[in-house]
């Protein structure tokens, strides 16, 4: 059932309490006092049951009707469309949770549209039906209660987005992996509270422009300046919020960049030393190659003499030529041609 309480008030003390809508309706007509209906997320049969008997605007019925609305104040005529978004912090997750309240009044009646569970709306009807001269105020007083019940419910969400934020700035410099997503998370929510929060201003200063014309009472007109104050103080502090997590953003940025820039430093550096040593390792190889090419060098100038010199050296009785007087010279000389053009062809490709 979308009716949550109904009562009738005449000079700000409840006479009825109504159980259906079309009784309310007759026990208005009859006591020509106030009607406050709170419905909890009406079908459209009820919606358009209230629009009728109060000759309410289409636009903002449909606007009831809808939900997901941004808070906003639209007047038609002596009625007042007002839509608020409360805010509540949840501890457990550390998230901020957002409700919608639609109040509509006029000449002798209050309706208030919850889409929501919080805030719980019961509360201020018993603060006001304990206080009978601020009820006996009319409408407006009941608007005030409800503006000041939402501004209210703010102060726990500032105070969490507070701690959060500081848990933000330890963790900023603690190294921690996920405090990207952390902020993005808060800025996404802080954002969402300053939609929620920042058209109270304009809506309350636009209540207090038109207090005098349509015959608010000084001692509310007060009241509302009061949650006035209240809405700017929150709005400042969103604000700072807001500033607090960007900058957030933009330190985990250059701290991120500086780390990276660090790494490649090192890397760098590392890379420095692996070709420094690769480079020394080349010499130490190419000296080495070096070496062998004058080993190899000379081992070949030596053979060619050692060759001739063994082949010589075999005594087999069928050599002719150790029977030759030019022999041993001739075989000395070869040796030694040998062995300097040996040398010469090494010298000329740099082996010696």
């Amino acid at each position: 059932m979308a009716l949550i309480d109904n009562g009738i008030y005449v000079t700000g003390r409840r006479t009825a309490s109504p159980h259906s809508l079309d009784e309310t309706y007759a026990q208005l007509h009859a006591h020509a006092g106030m009607a406050w209906i709170g419905l909890y997320r009406p079908d459209a049969s009820e919606i358009r049951s209230v629009a009728d008997e109060f000759s309410l605007h289409p636009l903002a019925v449909e606007d009831a009707l809808k939900g997901h609305q941004r808070a906003k104040l639209e007047r038609f005529g002596e009625t007042l469309f007002v839509v608020l978004r409360p805010a509540w912090y949840l501890d457990a997750e550390e998230t901020v949770e957002f409700g919608e309240v639609h109040v509509f009044i006029g000449p002798g009646f209050v309706v208030t549209v919850r889409h929501a569970e919080n805030p719980d709306l019961a509360n201020v009807r018993r603060r006001m039906e304990s206080n009978p001269a601020l009820l006996a105020r009319g409408p407006e007083a009941v608007l005030h209660a409800v503006l000041d019940e939402v501004v209210d419910g703010y102060g726990p969400v500032i105070a969490g987005l507070e701690n959060d934020i500081d848990e933000i700035e330890d963790q900023l410099f603690g190294g921690e992996p996920n405090v990207s997503r952390r902020i993005y998370q808060l800025l996404s929510e802080v954002i969402a509270f300053q939609r929620a929060t920042g058209p109270l201003r304009g809506m309350l200063e636009g209540l207090l422009r038109g207090s005098d014309k349509y015959r608010v009472d000084e001692e509310l007109q007060r009241s509302f300046r009061d949650v006035l104050d209240h809405v700017l103080r929150v709005g400042e502090r969103a604000d700072s919020f807001r500033v607090l997590l960007e900058n957030a953003l933009t330190v985990h940025s250059t701290l991120v960049t500086q780390q990276q820039n660090d790494e490649m430093r090192r890397l760098s550096e590392a890379g420095l030393a692996q070709n420094e040593e690769t480079r020394r390792l080349t010499e130490v190889s190419l000296a080495q190659n070096e070496e062998v090419k004058k080993i190899s060098a000379w081992a070949a100038i030596l053979f060619a003499p050692t060759l001739v010199g063994t082949i010589y050296g075999m005594n087999f009785d069928s050599m002719p030529e150790l029977h030759w007087q030019f022999g041993y010279p001739l075989a000395v000389a070869a040796m030694a041609l040998m062995g300097l053009g040996l040398w010469g062809i090494f010298k000329q490709r740099r082996w010696l």
